[in-house]
């Protein structure tokens, strides 16, 4: 009798995620990505040399993180050298596509055990910076969307004004953000999946004091009458993550208990100029594929890039406020490009586990207009 191989999450940890020229400025990204390949060493107890493959995701591969950053990572965490690495970029969700990566080469049995993460050092690496070296949108693509170049910003000030979204409004869901997380840090929600780092311990971005009326005193960033301003948009920030996949045969023989089992993986992309529209045809596809409806889903980590993101999402799908982002999201921690990704998977396996529940969706807004989304199933 032949065995289906499925692929499932042993163990999830993170670094903090650090604010903009903050507490992890002078850390280099091959060392944030090598704190957590440690961190998930110690805590499982694997032996480094049988990892198969690091997939790692990055997005800005310039500058400091040039190099090939996982490979980098596993000889900076002095690993054997015998392990190998590959970096995967599909812009913000690089890091859950590394674990779409990771997952399908376990279950397609080229890998046995693998790591799947991502980072961004956004203080030392700024955004944009690879656009330094060239023009990345050529006549061929900008003559047919009719545009002078893309801008997320737009598309997110597109989004609010497509779905009737108010200055209130989005201001209203950041500030709910912030006490979302506020909540759950207080609740050590995330104390057993944080590694710490330069002495922080927490996520530096967070900002107890932010209320609707603090956040509308802010200028709009893209529309001098839009709704886009630096308190509904996801923060620029420092961050790395990743998770260790196998198979549950695997797990099994070494004495591990997974958290979580990789259900359903898919990809969708939509309306380039518009952008950040894409989770929407990403959720349902999942669903879709998976044959689950929107009620089964008992949490949600929906990227929030800009607020109207997850709002139009939840408009389009009619899920339940209270399993939307229900730790906050990056509105109020921030969005380490390469590596948000694993960051809210690793946040949302263990709320699963920690709440009993039993399957969770992940999707993410990606530039040209592209999604992945990911269904999680908690192990019993």
């Amino acid at each position: 009798m032949t065995i289906m191989r499925d692929a499932v999450i042993v163990d999830a940890v993170r670094t903090p995620i650090g604010k903009r020229n903050g507490s992890l400025a002078d850390v280099h990204p091959v060392d944030l990505s090598a704190t957590v390949l440690s961190a998930l060493a110690q805590r499982t107890g694997f032996d480094p040399a049988t990892i198969d493959d690091v997939v790692w995701g990055c997005v800005s591969q310039v500058g400091d993180q040039s190099g090939s950053v996982g490979r980098l990572a596993v000889l900076a965490a002095d690993w054997p050298q015998t392990v190998p690495a590959t970096v995967v970029d599909r812009r913000c969700g690089s890091a859950q596509q590394a674990v779409h990566f990771a997952a399908a080469g376990v279950i397609s049995g080229q890998y046995e055990v693998a790591i799947a993460g991502g980072v961004e050092s956004m203080s030392r690496v700024p955004m944009g910076s690879a656009r330094a070296a060239g023009v990345p949108y050529p006549p061929s693509v900008l003559d047919r969307f009719g545009v002078d170049t893309f801008n997320q910003g737009v598309g997110a000030e597109m989004i609010a004004s497509r779905w009737g979204m108010s200055r209130t409004q989005v201001d209203e869901y950041s500030a709910r953000s912030h006490e979302r997380t506020a909540a759950a840090a207080d609740a050590g929600a995330f104390d057993s999946q944080l590694v710490k780092l330069n002495e922080l311990a927490f996520d530096e971005g967070l900002r107890r004091t932010t209320t609707v009326e603090t956040l509308a005193g802010l200028k709009t960033a893209f529309d001098e009458n839009g709704v886009i301003t630096a308190g509904n948009s996801s923060q620029i920030s420092d961050g790395a993550a990743g998770l260790l996949i196998t198979s549950s045969e695997y797990a099994k023989q070494q004495g591990w208990t997974p958290i979580a089992r990789v259900h359903t993986a898919v990809l969708a992309a939509d309306d380039p100029v518009i952008m950040l529209t894409g989770p929407i045809p990403a959720t349902q596809k999942a669903l879709q594929r998976s044959g689950l409806s929107i009620a089964d889903i008992g949490a949600f980590e929906v990227n929030e890039a800009f607020a109207p993101v997850p709002m139009a999402w939840q408009a389009e799908t009619g899920a339940s406020d209270d399993v939307l982002n229900p730790l906050g999201g990056a509105i109020a921690v921030g969005h380490p490009l390469g590596g948000s990704g694993a960051i809210l998977m690793t946040r949302l396996v263990h709320h699963m586990r920690d709440n009993g529940i039993r399957y969770g969706l992940q999707t993410m807004c990606e530039a040209g207009g592209m999604a992945n989304a990911t269904i999680l199933e908690l192990v019993d």
